[in-house]
Protein backbone atom coordinates (compact mmCIF):
# COMPACT_ATOMS: atom_id res chain seq x y z
CA UNK A 1 0.00 0.00 0.00
CA UNK A 2 1.23 3.48 -0.87
CA UNK A 3 0.44 6.58 1.18
CA UNK A 4 -0.03 10.02 -0.38
CA UNK A 5 0.21 13.48 1.14
CA UNK A 6 -0.77 16.73 -0.54
CA UNK A 7 0.24 19.94 1.22
CA UNK A 8 1.25 23.57 0.98
CA UNK A 9 2.76 26.24 3.18
CA UNK A 10 3.03 29.97 2.56
CA UNK A 11 6.23 31.14 4.22
CA UNK A 12 9.24 33.22 3.22
CA UNK A 13 11.80 30.74 1.88
CA UNK A 14 15.55 31.40 1.84
CA UNK A 15 18.42 29.48 0.21
CA UNK A 16 16.10 27.84 -2.28
CA UNK A 17 18.81 26.07 -4.31
CA UNK A 18 20.27 24.50 -1.17
CA UNK A 19 16.79 23.37 -0.09
CA UNK A 20 16.21 21.78 -3.49
CA UNK A 21 19.48 19.81 -3.23
CA UNK A 22 18.60 18.64 0.30
CA UNK A 23 15.10 17.55 -0.72
CA UNK A 24 16.36 15.76 -3.84
CA UNK A 25 18.78 13.73 -1.70
CA UNK A 26 15.98 12.93 0.75
CA UNK A 27 13.72 11.80 -2.10
CA UNK A 28 16.40 9.38 -3.30
CA UNK A 29 17.15 8.04 0.17
CA UNK A 30 13.54 7.41 1.18
CA UNK A 31 12.20 6.41 -2.26
CA UNK A 32 9.81 9.34 -2.48
CA UNK A 33 7.87 10.02 -5.67
CA UNK A 34 5.77 13.02 -6.57
CA UNK A 35 6.55 16.72 -6.87
CA UNK A 36 7.42 19.57 -4.54
CA UNK A 37 7.50 23.15 -5.82
CA UNK A 38 9.69 25.59 -3.91
CA UNK A 39 9.23 29.34 -4.22
CA UNK A 40 10.28 32.40 -2.24
CA UNK A 41 6.66 32.52 -1.03
CA UNK A 42 6.46 28.91 0.17
CA UNK A 43 6.13 25.28 -0.88
CA UNK A 44 3.45 23.17 -2.58
CA UNK A 45 3.58 19.45 -3.15
CA UNK A 46 2.07 16.00 -3.41
CA UNK A 47 4.34 13.07 -2.58
CA UNK A 48 3.96 9.33 -2.10
CA UNK A 49 5.83 6.39 -0.56
CA UNK A 50 5.29 3.70 2.05
CA UNK A 51 3.78 4.91 5.33
CA UNK A 52 7.00 5.00 7.38
CA UNK A 53 9.11 6.79 4.76
CA UNK A 54 6.37 9.31 4.05
CA UNK A 55 6.02 10.22 7.74
CA UNK A 56 9.80 10.64 8.06
CA UNK A 57 10.05 12.89 5.00
CA UNK A 58 7.10 15.08 6.02
CA UNK A 59 8.84 15.75 9.34
CA UNK A 60 12.08 16.54 7.52
CA UNK A 61 10.30 19.00 5.21
CA UNK A 62 8.95 20.91 8.21
CA UNK A 63 12.42 20.96 9.77
CA UNK A 64 14.15 22.12 6.57
CA UNK A 65 11.78 25.07 6.15
CA UNK A 66 11.41 25.71 9.88
CA UNK A 67 7.67 25.48 10.54
CA UNK A 68 5.43 23.29 12.72
CA UNK A 69 2.34 22.71 10.58
CA UNK A 70 1.34 22.96 6.93
CA UNK A 71 -1.30 25.54 6.00
CA UNK A 72 -3.22 22.63 4.53
CA UNK A 73 -2.56 18.90 4.26
CA UNK A 74 -4.49 15.86 3.07
CA UNK A 75 -3.63 12.19 3.43
CA UNK A 76 -4.83 9.21 1.42
CA UNK A 77 -3.65 5.78 0.35
CA UNK A 78 -3.67 3.72 -2.82
CA UNK A 79 -2.83 0.19 -3.96
CA UNK A 80 -0.35 1.36 -6.63
CA UNK A 81 2.29 4.08 -6.74
CA UNK A 82 0.56 7.10 -8.29
CA UNK A 83 3.72 8.85 -9.51
CA UNK A 84 6.44 7.78 -11.95
CA UNK A 85 9.30 9.69 -10.29
CA UNK A 86 10.25 12.22 -7.65
CA UNK A 87 10.85 15.86 -8.61
CA UNK A 88 11.79 19.05 -6.77
CA UNK A 89 11.18 22.22 -8.77
CA UNK A 90 12.02 25.88 -8.18
CA UNK A 91 9.36 28.34 -9.38
CA UNK A 92 8.68 32.07 -9.01
CA UNK A 93 5.30 31.25 -7.44
CA UNK A 94 3.77 28.10 -5.98
CA UNK A 95 0.76 28.84 -8.22
CA UNK A 96 1.42 31.12 -11.23
CA UNK A 97 -0.89 34.11 -10.88
CA UNK A 98 1.41 37.11 -10.73
CA UNK A 99 0.60 37.59 -7.04
CA UNK A 100 3.05 36.70 -4.29
CA UNK A 101 1.91 35.77 -0.81
CA UNK A 102 3.92 36.13 2.36
CA UNK A 103 3.11 34.53 5.72
CA UNK A 104 -0.50 35.33 6.52
CA UNK A 105 -3.38 34.54 8.83
CA UNK A 106 -6.68 33.75 7.13
CA UNK A 107 -10.04 33.41 8.84
CA UNK A 108 -12.11 32.75 5.75
CA UNK A 109 -11.98 28.94 5.74
CA UNK A 110 -15.23 26.98 5.75
CA UNK A 111 -14.95 23.47 7.17
CA UNK A 112 -16.42 20.65 5.05
CA UNK A 113 -19.00 19.98 7.79
CA UNK A 114 -20.40 23.52 7.34
CA UNK A 115 -19.84 23.86 3.58
CA UNK A 116 -23.21 22.47 2.43
CA UNK A 117 -25.19 24.96 4.48
CA UNK A 118 -22.92 27.84 3.47
CA UNK A 119 -23.17 27.29 -0.29
CA UNK A 120 -26.91 26.57 -0.16
CA UNK A 121 -27.54 30.28 0.44
CA UNK A 122 -28.85 31.62 -2.88
CA UNK A 123 -27.03 34.92 -2.36
CA UNK A 124 -23.65 33.17 -2.30
CA UNK A 125 -21.70 32.98 -5.56
CA UNK A 126 -19.99 29.59 -5.75
CA UNK A 127 -16.86 29.58 -7.93
CA UNK A 128 -14.93 26.53 -9.07
CA UNK A 129 -11.48 28.06 -9.72
CA UNK A 130 -10.10 25.00 -11.51
CA UNK A 131 -9.58 24.50 -15.23
CA UNK A 132 -12.57 23.64 -17.48
CA UNK A 133 -11.58 19.99 -17.99
CA UNK A 134 -11.41 19.51 -14.20
CA UNK A 135 -14.81 21.15 -13.80
CA UNK A 136 -16.25 18.77 -16.41
CA UNK A 137 -15.18 15.69 -14.40
CA UNK A 138 -17.07 16.88 -11.32
CA UNK A 139 -18.07 19.92 -9.29
CA UNK A 140 -20.45 21.18 -6.60
CA UNK A 141 -24.10 21.67 -7.43
CA UNK A 142 -24.74 25.26 -8.47
CA UNK A 143 -21.10 26.23 -9.05
CA UNK A 144 -19.81 28.34 -11.91
CA UNK A 145 -16.48 27.99 -13.70
CA UNK A 146 -14.47 30.92 -15.16
CA UNK A 147 -13.46 28.70 -18.11
CA UNK A 148 -9.84 29.78 -18.18
CA UNK A 149 -6.94 27.48 -19.07
CA UNK A 150 -4.18 29.55 -17.50
CA UNK A 151 -4.44 30.62 -13.86
CA UNK A 152 -2.69 33.91 -14.69
CA UNK A 153 -5.90 34.88 -16.51
CA UNK A 154 -7.92 34.47 -13.31
CA UNK A 155 -7.55 38.10 -12.06
CA UNK A 156 -9.28 39.33 -15.23
CA UNK A 157 -12.28 37.15 -14.42
CA UNK A 158 -12.35 38.26 -10.78
CA UNK A 159 -12.56 41.92 -11.84
CA UNK A 160 -16.10 41.23 -13.08
CA UNK A 161 -17.39 40.30 -9.61
CA UNK A 162 -19.38 42.57 -7.30
CA UNK A 163 -17.42 43.55 -4.18
CA UNK A 164 -20.55 43.41 -2.03
CA UNK A 165 -21.42 39.82 -2.88
CA UNK A 166 -20.57 36.79 -0.75
CA UNK A 167 -18.11 34.61 -2.66
CA UNK A 168 -17.33 30.98 -1.90
CA UNK A 169 -14.45 29.35 -3.79
CA UNK A 170 -13.03 25.85 -4.00
CA UNK A 171 -10.30 23.92 -5.79
CA UNK A 172 -8.65 20.50 -5.46
CA UNK A 173 -6.49 21.09 -2.38
CA UNK A 174 -7.07 24.75 -1.56
CA UNK A 175 -3.93 26.47 -2.77
CA UNK A 176 -5.42 28.06 -5.89
CA UNK A 177 -8.17 29.55 -3.72
CA UNK A 178 -5.53 31.01 -1.41
CA UNK A 179 -4.12 33.03 -4.30
CA UNK A 180 -7.54 34.09 -5.56
CA UNK A 181 -8.76 35.14 -2.11
CA UNK A 182 -5.67 37.29 -1.50
CA UNK A 183 -6.23 39.02 -4.83
CA UNK A 184 -9.88 39.74 -4.01
CA UNK A 185 -9.08 41.04 -0.54
CA UNK A 186 -6.50 43.41 -1.99
CA UNK A 187 -9.18 44.67 -4.37
CA UNK A 188 -11.58 45.47 -1.53
CA UNK A 189 -13.69 42.31 -1.33
CA UNK A 190 -14.62 41.55 2.29
CA UNK A 191 -16.90 38.51 1.94
CA UNK A 192 -14.55 35.95 0.42
CA UNK A 193 -14.53 32.36 1.70
CA UNK A 194 -12.95 29.07 0.67
CA UNK A 195 -13.46 25.37 1.33
CA UNK A 196 -10.91 24.31 3.95
CA UNK A 197 -8.58 21.68 2.54
CA UNK A 198 -10.30 21.81 -0.84
CA UNK A 199 -12.39 19.18 -2.59
CA UNK A 200 -10.11 16.35 -1.45
CA UNK A 201 -10.78 17.20 2.20
CA UNK A 202 -14.53 17.41 1.52
CA UNK A 203 -14.68 14.04 -0.24
CA UNK A 204 -12.72 12.46 2.59
CA UNK A 205 -14.96 13.78 5.38
CA UNK A 206 -18.44 14.00 3.85
CA UNK A 207 -20.42 10.86 3.07
CA UNK A 208 -21.88 10.50 -0.40
CA UNK A 209 -25.51 10.49 0.81
CA UNK A 210 -24.91 13.85 2.54
CA UNK A 211 -22.86 15.39 -0.26
CA UNK A 212 -23.53 18.23 -2.71
CA UNK A 213 -20.65 17.09 -4.91
CA UNK A 214 -21.61 15.79 -8.34
CA UNK A 215 -19.26 13.52 -10.30
CA UNK A 216 -15.62 12.81 -9.45
CA UNK A 217 -12.59 14.96 -8.65
CA UNK A 218 -9.76 15.13 -11.15
CA UNK A 219 -6.27 14.77 -9.64
CA UNK A 220 -2.88 15.28 -11.27
CA UNK A 221 -1.53 11.76 -10.78
CA UNK A 222 -2.08 8.23 -12.06
CA UNK A 223 -5.34 7.83 -10.16
CA UNK A 224 -6.85 10.40 -12.59
CA UNK A 225 -9.95 10.94 -10.44
CA UNK A 226 -11.24 10.36 -6.92
CA UNK A 227 -14.63 9.55 -5.45
CA UNK A 228 -16.03 9.97 -1.93
CA UNK A 229 -13.76 8.41 0.67
CA UNK A 230 -10.86 9.21 -1.71
CA UNK A 231 -11.25 5.89 -3.49
CA UNK A 232 -9.97 5.72 -7.08
CA UNK A 233 -12.44 7.01 -9.64
CA UNK A 234 -13.59 5.66 -12.99
CA UNK A 235 -11.75 8.07 -15.30
CA UNK A 236 -8.70 7.20 -17.37
CA UNK A 237 -6.23 9.35 -19.32
CA UNK A 238 -6.29 9.85 -23.07
CA UNK A 239 -2.85 9.15 -24.53
CA UNK A 240 -3.52 11.61 -27.34
CA UNK A 241 -4.47 14.83 -25.53
CA UNK A 242 -3.66 13.92 -21.91
CA UNK A 243 -7.19 14.79 -20.78
CA UNK A 244 -9.45 12.63 -18.57
CA UNK A 245 -11.85 10.21 -20.26
CA UNK A 246 -15.08 8.91 -18.77
CA UNK A 247 -16.52 5.44 -19.35
CA UNK A 248 -18.98 7.03 -21.80
CA UNK A 249 -16.10 8.68 -23.71
CA UNK A 250 -14.50 5.27 -24.21
CA UNK A 251 -17.69 4.00 -25.89
CA UNK A 252 -17.50 6.74 -28.51
CA UNK A 253 -16.51 5.97 -32.11
CA UNK A 254 -13.89 8.71 -31.71
CA UNK A 255 -12.12 6.76 -28.98
CA UNK A 256 -9.14 4.66 -30.02
CA UNK A 257 -7.00 3.09 -27.32
CA UNK A 258 -3.69 4.88 -26.96
CA UNK A 259 -4.55 7.28 -29.79
CA UNK A 260 -7.56 9.56 -29.33
CA UNK A 261 -10.77 10.39 -27.48
CA UNK A 262 -13.85 12.53 -28.31
CA UNK A 263 -11.96 15.57 -27.01
CA UNK A 264 -9.02 15.33 -29.44
CA UNK A 265 -10.05 13.01 -32.30
CA UNK A 266 -10.94 15.86 -34.65
CA UNK A 267 -7.93 18.03 -33.80
CA UNK A 268 -5.09 15.49 -33.99
CA UNK A 269 -3.27 15.31 -37.33
CA UNK A 270 -2.97 12.04 -39.23
CA UNK A 271 0.77 11.94 -38.53
CA UNK A 272 0.11 12.31 -34.80
CA UNK A 273 -2.43 9.50 -34.86
CA UNK A 274 -0.04 7.22 -36.76
CA UNK A 275 2.72 7.96 -34.27
CA UNK A 276 0.39 7.17 -31.35
CA UNK A 277 -0.73 3.94 -33.06
CA UNK A 278 2.90 2.84 -33.36
CA UNK A 279 3.38 3.56 -29.66
CA UNK A 280 0.28 1.55 -28.75
CA UNK A 281 1.46 -1.30 -30.97
CA UNK A 282 4.71 -1.45 -28.95
CA UNK A 283 2.72 -1.45 -25.71
CA UNK A 284 0.42 -4.26 -26.87
CA UNK A 285 3.38 -6.34 -28.07
CA UNK A 286 5.20 -5.89 -24.77
CA UNK A 287 2.09 -6.92 -22.84
CA UNK A 288 1.75 -10.02 -25.00
CA UNK A 289 5.37 -11.00 -24.36
CA UNK A 290 5.08 -10.15 -20.65
CA UNK A 291 7.90 -7.60 -20.80
CA UNK A 292 8.18 -3.98 -19.77
CA UNK A 293 8.25 -1.11 -22.21
CA UNK A 294 9.19 2.58 -22.05
CA UNK A 295 5.54 3.58 -21.62
CA UNK A 296 4.97 1.15 -18.74
CA UNK A 297 2.53 2.25 -16.02
CA UNK A 298 2.81 0.58 -12.64
CA UNK A 299 -0.94 0.37 -12.15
Amino acid sequence: MFYISGFYKFKKIYRIKKAKKTLTDIFDKYKIRGTIIISVEGINGTISSNKINLEIVLKKIKKIFNFINFDSQNLSKNKFQIFHRGKVKIKKEVVPMGIKISKKKMKNYIDPSKWNKFISNKKTILIDVRKPFEYKVGTFKGSINPEINNFREFPNYLKKLDKNQTIAMFCTGGIRCEKASVYLQKKGFSKVYQLKGGIVNYLKKIKKNQSLWKGECYVFDNRISLKHGLSAGTYSMCSGCRKPMSIIDKKSLKYEEGVSCPNCHDTLTNSQKERFRMRQKQINLAKKLGTKHIFQKEF
